[in-house]
């Protein structure tokens, strides 16, 4: 596993930097500021060697060509992204081996077209999901489908339990507001508003959360559940026939909640 550390950008993005024991290197996923990410490094004296994007968003790419140009860091990122600072253009099914061990590339289309995630395998599985799974919550659907989306959702909730979640905002408060709407009855939704407030209050993320946590929390990892069904026929004011068709709905309430 690899020792990880959020960097924080504008209102609410998290920059993940990744590092090992065994080495002063450093990757860093999604930066969106040049600046917060060199005075971190300057801070623990470390080296960026690679830069790892999960989708084309400026707020996730904008420090890159700066970053790549001063450290001489590797560039890695979508095949089919729009970005075109990508020099390691990823796939599905690729790896990127980073300081000894090895990330999966599976393709998450639906906020964006080009979105990817990192995943690494082991004793504690770590997951880097960009703008497509979030505390409670998942990306707006800005170029793909619902359908898309349903499918990166399957993915996530095939992870095993202990996947510890980084995504890149501090949106969870938010998240499981609307997340109390769907499931008014849910003890665990309660249970985080509770803990997230704790952590916010300290000045503390509230980032990573777990696959198990996700799963007990988020409507948009409970589409098969008969409560959030019920809510999100409501709301559509209509019968809903497929796990697919809930998760829009649900997606659909989330964009005016």
């Amino acid at each position: 596993m690899f020792n990880i550390t959020p960097i924080s950008a504008f209102n609410d993005n998290y920059i993940w930097a990744l590092t090992t024991p065994e080495s002063n290197e450093i990757a860093v996923i999604d930066p969106g500021d040049a600046d917060k990410v060199n005075r971190y490094l300057k801070e623990k004296g470390l080296q960026l060697s690679a830069i790892l994007i999960t989708h084309h968003h400026n707020d996730h790419t904008g420090g890159v060509e700066q970053l790549s140009a001063e450290h001489s860091a590797t560039v890695y990122g979508p095949q089919n992204s729009p970005f075109d600072k990508i020099e390691n253009k990823l796939k599905e099914g690729d790896q990127v081996e980073l300081f000894g061990q090895n990330l999966q590339v599976r393709e998450v289309p639906g906020h964006t077209l080009d979105h990817i995630s990192y995943y690494l395998d082991g004793d504690q599985p770590q997951l880097f999901c960009g703008d497509t799974l979030f505390l409670a919550g998942c990306g707006r659907l800005f170029e793909g489908s619902a359908e898309q989306m349903h499918q990166a959702m399957e993915y996530f909730r095939s992870l095993p339990d202990a996947t510890e979640i980084y995504c890149t905002h501090e949106y969870s408060l938010a998240n499981l507001a609307f997340a109390a709407a769907v499931e008014p009855a849910n003890p665990a939704v309660k249970e985080a508003i509770i803990q997230c407030n704790q952590l916010r209050e300290s000045g503390k993320p509230t980032l990573p959360t777990d696959i198990a946590t996700e799963k007990k929390i988020n409507p948009f990892l409970r589409y098969g559940e008969t409560s959030v069904k019920q809510s999100a026929e409501q709301f559509a004011n209509t019968g809903l026939p497929s796990e697919v068709s809930v998760f829009g709905a649900i997606r659909e309430w989330k964009n005016s909640f």
